[in-house]
């Protein structure tokens, strides 16, 4: 679709080029309502920043993944140098200051890994150490080295924050997706509000550009009949009156419409001068639909109950952790490897090697709080009894506003021919009363009154078509279902990000 408008703004260059003095200001190009759509959609404002917020989601959730997996790390300490002076006592009884040098660097390697199922941590280290010392004019090198060593730590006190992550994490970025395609769909809503008061515009000019040939007209008429005396010279200044009134309004219209075209022109990221000329949906599909079916869609695709889900898994985990962080912690540290000290590199890594076990338990209780962590528990608990309570009120308020908007939307067709029939009703009514006044049969009021009917007519018209397609993608982003295709939103969303 892009192409194809890339396209005619090409011919219409082409066409430009052709004359003697090209005129870049009358560049113009029609539109229709899916291609200005698909153009909000790939390069207006508004979609970079959803496509930007989807793809930070993207990026978080990738984070996520990447923490479950084993990581190898390389820590190092090039360069440790101290210096210190002690006291000492001689054999003479006698006592001297002693200086000490020490000049120490070490190098490891770790692979780290986190484990889901317990929420602790195992890591595999091999470390290296080179310790050199000089005290009294003498130089000491040591070496110690770790050549494998496995380790685990593990929390004891029941929070496992690796569970919630998995929890919520992919959780969140469902919702993530999800959102972005309700964005997309609120875009083509808006799309269509900009788009029909660039349309209402149009039409508003063509009908003050109409009224004014007509009141210039009937006005020169008017002068003539009022010569001969079939005319009273009230009807003649009202005639004049709505000559007057008809120029002025055409010049507004004027005004307006420039003024949503280069709203337009903004909206899309059209060069300014680019004349666009939206055209009138005319045609709309003949679309029912079923308010049960469209409310099970909308409960299993809308972002808004992925974020209600997610409401209550945080509101569970802050339990947990209160009750975890503040009573009784503890936590399990053990490790088992091998490890050799030498004055001389090259033998660090032969056996035998020396045994490097460790196990370890620490405790950290409360043992007098004033009662702090009671206090901490019931807040968390209240916070989650608020939080179900409200989940529980939203969703009801979702589901009844879903089946008013289906129901108002089943509506909209029906709203549109009649808006259509009466339009056409009040143009061939205009033209009857217009005809019958230039054969002196009616007078000026009924004439003007014909045309307010004709203009309100056109006007109900053009609002009925946008309410019927500003409802129509309404029903798309609640759902994010096509119910003219019958299929699942989320198949576009590939193609959405990639263009």
């Amino acid at each position: 679709m892009r192409y194809i408008i890339y396209l005619l703004l090409l011919i219409n260059c082409l066409s430009g080029k052709a004359q003697t003095t090209p005129d870049l200001s009358q560049q113009s190009m029609q539109l229709t309502l899916n291609e200005a759509i698909q153009m909000a959609k790939l390069q207006s404002l508004s979609s970079f920043r959803h496509k930007n917020m989807y793809l930070a989601s993207y990026w978080d959730f990738r984070s996520f993944k990447a923490s479950q997996l084993p990581g190898l790390r390389l820590n190092a300490k090039p360069i440790d140098y101290s210096h210190s002076l002690s006291l000492e006592y001689i054999s003479d009884g006698s006592y001297r200051y002693v200086g000490r040098e020490t000049l120490s660097s070490s190098l490891g390697l770790a692979i780290q890994q986190n484990v889901t199922f317990t929420g602790g941590e195992l890591s595999v280290t091999s470390d290296l150490t080179r310790l050199q010392q000089k005290r009294d004019g003498k130089n000491s090198i040591e070496y110690n080295s770790v050549p494998v060593s496995i380790r685990l730590t593990q929390p004891l006190n029941g929070y496992n924050k690796f569970k919630w992550q998995s929890k919520l994490k992919p959780l969140e970025f469902e919702q993530a997706k999800k959102l972005f395609l309700s964005e997309m769909e609120a875009l083509s809503k808006h799309t269509v509000q900009i788009f029909f008061e660039a349309v209402a515009a149009q039409i508003d000019l063509k009908i003050a550009s109409t009224n004014l040939a007509n009141a210039d007209t009937l006005y020169n008429i008017g002068r003539g009949r009022f010569e001969i005396g079939t005319v009273t010279q009230d009807e003649l200044l009202d005639l004049e009156l709505t000559y007057l009134n008809a120029k002025m309004s055409k010049t507004m219209a004027e005004v307006t419409l420039k003024q949503s075209r280069n709203k337009l022109n903004s909206f899309l990221g059209f060069d300014k001068d680019l004349i666009i000329m939206p055209l009138i949906p005319d045609e709309i599909p003949g679309l029912k639909v079923n308010a049960d079916r469209a409310l099970e869609m909308a409960k299993e695709n809308n972002p808004e109950i992925l974020a209600l889900e997610a409401q209550l898994i945080e509101a569970n985990r802050k339990v947990a952790f209160t009750r975890s962080t503040s009573g009784l912690s503890a936590a399990l540290s053990a490790n088992i490897g091998i490890n050799k000290q030498s004055d001389e590199m090259n033998k660090l890594y032969r056996p035998p090697f020396n045994d490097d076990r460790g196990l370890g338990i620490s405790l950290n209780a409360p043992i007098i709080d004033w009662g702090t962590r009671r206090g901490q528990i019931q807040m968390a608990k209240s916070n989650r009894q608020v939080t179900e309570a409200v989940v529980k009120q939203e969703l009801i308020d979702f589901e009844q506003d879903v089946i008013m908007d289906i129901l108002q939307f089943n509506l909209q067709e029906e709203q549109v021919m009649i808006s259509a029939k009466a339009d056409t009703v009040a143009q061939l009514g205009y033209n009857v009363t217009k005809q019958r006044f230039m054969i002196d049969k009616v007078d000026v009021i009924k004439l003007n009154a014909a045309r307010n009917s004709l203009d309100n007519a056109r006007r109900k018209y053009i609002i009925a078509l946008s309410d019927f397609w500003r409802g129509y993608y309404a029903i798309r982003e609640i759902t994010l279902f096509d119910f003219e295709r019958n299929e699942s939103l989320i198949k576009s969303l590939d193609y959405l990000l990639e263009n």
